[in-house]
């Protein structure tokens, strides 16, 4: 299957099975604004001072506002769809995550992105399951922000 032309379009179990082990991106750089995690805040009402107070958060060690662990992890579908899509199968279901870290933070105004490699694809009764390693980087930063193993289920259409 061509990993060349992202997202990579897999419509079945053998498709999905060929990427086993093999990387994909990364995506294209996505900015992280105040204003997006002002608004996560507002969802979660997770308003710490580190992450929307800007006046507060300058004098930290971070020296400015940081997101939400939990905002960069749910970038991930969005990030992941630019990389891996299952629009050739019937419907696909987040089915969760077995590890998830936040090794480094993401400073307001950075930008980042996405590489990710199929782990596993197992098929089940009545779909397939795909894990998928996810590794989410900075720009001008040799540590991950984010490493998650997510787990996807797919319906065959």
């Amino acid at each position: 299957m061509d990993t060349t032309t992202l997202p990579v379009r897999p419509t079945s179990a053998a498709d999905l099975t060929a990427l086993t082990g093999k990387e994909l991106g990364p995506t294209e750089w996505f900015e992280v604004t105040q204003e997006r995690v002002n608004a996560f805040a507002d969802a979660t009402e997770d308003h710490q001072w580190i992450h929307v107070d800007v006046d507060k958060a300058a004098a930290s060690p971070f020296g400015g506002t940081i997101a939400h662990g939990l905002l960069t992890l749910s970038l991930g579908p969005y990030l992941a769809s630019r990389l891996l899509s299952f629009t050739g199968f019937a419907h696909g279901l987040n089915y969760g995550y077995n590890k998830v870290r936040f090794p480094a933070p993401v400073p307001v105004g950075s930008r980042i992105r996405m590489r990710a490699t199929v782990v596993a694809v197992e098929e089940l009764p009545g779909g397939i399951q795909v894990t998928t390693s996810q590794v989410i980087e900075r720009q001008d930063s040799d540590k991950p922000v984010m490493v998650a193993e997510s787990v996807a289920r797919v319906v065959a259409g």
